[in-house]
């Protein structure tokens, strides 16, 4: 028995968890489940930022100019802006996520709270 899993009544509850909960220990879910979908898709953005601008084959000639730059410079600075675009839907996307699988616990703690207050015990 670790020093983490004794009770001591000087504690105060967690704020947000049922009655009678305790502290979290290492073992309390502190996010529901994750979908993959808004991972994977920020995988790919962030993959597209970083590998298009390393391939030089597609982009190492001087024609089309733009004020006189060639297009292998006016192309490379352009992946600035495009990149912060990408990272910044990318970060989008997972603090979404991250926000929902918290408020997922946070409902089944609320849940619980309201089913112990109505007498209703579930097994």
């Amino acid at each position: 028995m670790s020093h983490q899993d004794r009770t001591d009544p000087k504690r105060r509850p967690v704020p947000g968890a049922p009655p009678g909960a305790g502290q979290p220990t290492r073992n309390t879910a502190t996010r529901g489940p994750a979908r993959r979908g808004p991972y994977v898709v920020a995988g790919v953005l962030l993959s597209v930022a970083i590998l298009l601008p390393l391939m030089p084959q597609t982009y190492s000639f001087s024609a089309p100019t733009l004020g006189g730059m060639p297009f292998f410079y006016w192309y490379q600075l352009l992946w600035v802006p495009i990149s912060a675009a990408l990272s910044g839907v990318a970060y989008r996307l997972v603090t979404m996520e991250d926000r929902r699988r918290r408020a997922a616990i946070r409902a089944g703690a609320a849940d619980a709270d309201v089913d112990e207050a109505n007498g209703d015990e579930r097994s």
